[in-house]
Formats: C-alpha cells, sequence, structure tokens
C-alpha cells in the first residue's frame, strides 16, 4: 500500500470532494488517485511524465522539481487526468511555493534556461512562408524553362539558315572541268546528278579535274587511277569510259571516297 509522509490520514478510502484547508496540492491528487485505484504506473503511461516526477508532485517536494512554471503545468495535467478541478490546486500551490522557498511563483520562468519559443509549426504565418517559398521556386523554374526554351529556337533558327546557305552560295562555289566541251586523249568520266551534291576529283597526275557543288553533268577526262569524293553518292551516276559503275560499294553513310581505275 502507498503511504504520501504528508497526508495525516493514510486510510481514507473516501475522495475528496474539494482540496482541504490545509490540505496540500499532491496530497490531494494523491488521494483521488488511490480512490479511483490506478497506480502511478498508469499515469506515467498516460501523461508521459517521468515516475520520479509523479511521486515529487504527490508528495510536494518542489526541491526536487523543475521550477514553479512547470510545476503548475504537471499539476493541471495531473488535476484533469483525474478528472478534478485544477483551480484551487494551483492557488494552493502559489501560496506553499511562495512560503517554502521565499521565491514567487510567478517568477519562476525568469531564471529557467528554458525559454518560449514562440509559435509552434503549423501556425498561419509559417505556412504563409511556405507557400510563398514554393511560389518562389515555381517562379524559378519557369524562367529557366523561358530560357531554355528561347535557346533552342535560336538554335533551330541558326541551323535552318545555315542549311539554307550553301544554296544561296550554290552558283557561286567553283568548278572545274578539265575536259570541258573537247575530249582529250585519257580515260574519260562522266558524272550526271540528280540532285546538287558536292564533288572532288583528283587524276593520277595529281590535276584537279572538278571540285565544289555540282548539279549538271560533267564530262571529264583524266589520267587513272581517279580519287573520287561524293558527298550524296545516291544523287550521282557515274560511268568510266561508258561503263557504268557501282557506287553502292564504296558508299558509307550516304557517302564514297574511292579510287576508280579502269
Amino acid at each position: 500500500m502507498e503511504v504520501n509522509p504528508n497526508s495525516p490520514s493514510n486510510n481514507s478510502s473516501v475522495a475528496p470532494n474539494a482540496l482541504g484547508n490545509v490540505q496540500r496540492p499532491g496530497e490531494y491528487l494523491r488521494q483521488v488517485r488511490l480512490n479511483k485505484k490506478l497506480e502511478l504506473a498508469d499515469v506515467e503511461q498516460e501523461l508521459n511524465i517521468p515516475l520520479k516526477t509523479l511521486t515529487a508532485l504527490e508528495q510536494d517536494d518542489y526541491k526536487s522539481l523543475p521550477q514553479a512554471t512547470f510545476i503548475k503545468g504537471y499539476y493541471r495535467l495531473y488535476a484533469k487526468y483525474l478528472g478534478v478541478d485544477a483551480t484551487n490546486i494551483i492557488q494552493r500551490f502559489d501560496d506553499i511555493y511562495a512560503s517554502e522557498t521565499g521565491v514567487p511563483p510567478i517568477n519562476g520562468l525568469n531564471n529557467s534556461p528554458i525559454k518560449i519559443m514562440g509559435k509552434l509549426p503549423g501556425s498561419n504565418r509559417d505556412r504563409n512562408r511556405k507557400w510563398l517559398k514554393r511560389g518562389l521556386i515555381t517562379l524559378a523554374v519557369l524562367v529557366v524553362l523561358g530560357l531554355l526554351v528561347a535557346m533552342i529556337q535560336n538554335w533551330s533558327s541558326s541551323s535552318d539558315d545555315a542549311s539554307v546557305e550553301p544554296e544561296a552560295q550554290e552558283s557561286e562555289v567553283e568548278v572545274i572541268n578539265m575536259d570541258s566541251t573537247t575530249a582529250v586523249s585519257g580515260d574519260q568520266l562522266k558524272l550526271e546528278f540528280s540532285t546538287p551534291t558536292s564533288v572532288h576529283i583528283v587524276d593520277a597526275t595529281g590535276k584537279v579535274l572538278a571540285t565544289g557543288r555540282q548539279a549538271s553533268t560533267l564530262n571529264l577526262s583524266g589520267e587513272s587511277p581517279f580519287q573520287i569524293r561524293l558527298d550524296d553518292a545516291t544523287a550521282v551516276t557515274l560511268t568510266l569510259n561508258n561503263e557504268n559503275i557501282a557506287l553502292s560499294p564504296y558508299t558509307v553513310n550516304g557517302k564514297a571516297d574511292f579510287r576508280l581505275s579502269r
């Protein structure tokens, strides 16, 4: 059986209806708990208050407890748990605490290392700040995406301009035809084009027979073997001495670069 040294009578089985005129707060709460047949371990588990602290509360051992403000908080929790009014308990505690410690209970928090930190997380101010932060992040992401889109559009425009430019300069590219319109002794090359493409042809003597972008038929004469380079072999039909030459064996990724001899 539990014994409270502060209680003048420990054998009462009837719960007090109110705090007695000379009764101490802890003693009163202990009597209510015993009447409800509750153990301190039950209170500890329910209120999450250490057993040592609960024991000191029931014995009104204020020297073993924190500052007065926290003791009041413990008493309020304990009283609410037991279903009794905490008003008289707190008032009686203020009288006892001041007389026993010489410190007004209202000043109990001033010297405490624990300070009030303000509103708990989840207040309206915190929620507004969180939404503002999210809005700023979203705005920054949109700005970055806009800059990326603008860069891609500029790059695409530059690529289109670069692809069109050779067409505009096609007539300015020099094509060297060593044969012209008269036949010259040697091997005869004939190239016909379905679409304009760049060519470079050199004969065995090192003469450049044709170079540049060409769209019309070329008739060339020179000494074999010929070094031939075609940027688009699929657009070219080639004959050597009136014999058709298949370009597919020399074509890689549409381009052909090979030596041709009779």
